[in-house]
């Protein structure tokens, strides 16, 4: 938009006229909520966060209650519960129903039955937290509770048996979504091995080995995810389908024999020459014809996404080393470790994940 018409935009009078004239008046109103949904969205953040961490979608589940049995039920103040319900409704994740009960709404349900959601949700209070002065955040860039939360991104070699478990759980309640994007858009039909790098506790190799009986399956992480690994990987009862191996990407060899690779989330924790090293120890363990699956959400490139390009590129400049790629900028990374046929399937759903994929020549 010309520096102009920008200016002309800004004037107070002519958007009192944009609101009088009927062919503009809907353009006004329209960028005027639009602006205002921005500026309360920390507000409707607070109240999921509040209706998640007070477990009043399982509350509700059983069917529709006043907000005064619920404060007594979970110990809290009627009144302020009342107005937070309320937003619930107005958001659109609880129904208001007569006599002043309040149900679950369509949106609501599907919350409570998508795997790993309530427990990012309450995660997010450490972003929100590094988020708490925006300008601070840009001008010092001082250490964040997001950096400390996820460790191995930093020195993956100071990280405790601990810190391992609670990314792995994290992730692995979490995966499920991004394993069936990603399995919808990539076939995986002529695999013989299939290697997950940093695979964390296994739940995307879990949900191949449903779909696939036939390929071999083998994980490799930092050994101390290992245990969190082995434990996910019995519960599901694929034990005995996946192998698991220990290292790092960074300090060492990969492991050898698999005709397919894939990248789950991963890309977007590490800076550009991270990738690149990765690329390469990539591109030298895969035969000829060999294929790289990446998958994870990605930037909008020219035509910025609303959630990729704000939530997850945000997210990751919290953590101190993660950038959100485009598929173009990740398709260029590849091309020049001497990748080729790289492709970029449409995403299913942005807001879970995107693929890019590509084959070592030969």
């Amino acid at each position: 938009m010309g520096t102009w018409f920008g200016r002309l935009l800004a004037r107070s009078d002519v958007q009192s006229l944009a609101m009088r004239l009927p062919v503009t008046r809907w353009m006004a109103r329209r960028d005027g909520q639009e602006i205002f949904e921005v500026v309360q969205g920390f507000v409707s953040s607070q109240v999921l966060v509040a209706l998640v961490a007070l477990d009043i979608f399982d509350h509700l589940a059983d069917g529709p209650m006043t907000a005064r049995h619920l404060a007594h039920r979970l110990g809290v103040n009627a009144n302020r519960l009342a107005v937070f319900l309320h937003a619930g409704a107005a958001l659109g994740f609880l129904r208001v129903h007569r006599g002043d009960r309040y149900g679950l709404s369509r949106k609501g349900a599907a919350l409570r039955g998508v795997p790993g959601l309530a427990d990012m949700i309450l995660h997010h209070r450490a972003l929100y937290r590094d988020l708490e002065s925006p300008e601070s955040f840009l001008r010092n860039g001082s250490e964040t509770e997001l950096s400390g939360f996820w460790p191995y991104v930093g020195d993956a070699a100071q990280i405790g048996a601990e810190q391992a478990e609670r990314y792995s759980l994290l992730m692995a309640r979490s995966q499920r979504l991004v394993a069936e994007d990603t399995l919808r858009q990539v076939r995986l039909k002529n695999v013989r091995h299939l290697l997950d790098i940093g695979g964390g506790s296994g739940a995307f190799l879990a949900e191949v080995a449903q779909r696939y009986p036939a390929p071999r399956l083998t994980l490799f992480d930092l050994p101390q995810t290992r245990s969190a690994a082995q434990s996910y990987l019995e519960g599901v009862g694929q034990s005995d389908r996946i192998t698991c191996t220990s290292g790092s990407f960074a300090r060492d060899p990969l492991p050898a024999g698999a005709d397919a690779i894939s990248l789950i989330r991963v890309l977007y924790d590490h800076d550009d020459e991270t990738v690149h090293r990765l690329f390469a120890k990539v591109f030298d363990a895969l035969p000829p014809g060999g294929r790289l699956i990446i998958s994870e959400p990605m930037s909008g490139g020219d035509h910025p996404d609303p959630i990729t390009d704000v939530y997850f590129a945000i997210y990751t400049l919290a953590m101190g080393t993660g950038k959100t790629r485009s598929a173009a900028q990740i398709s260029e990374l590849l091309a020049a470790s001497g990748f080729v046929q790289i492709a970029h399937p449409k995403p299913l759903r942005r807001y879970i994940t995107s693929v890019v994929t590509a084959i070592k020549p030969g």
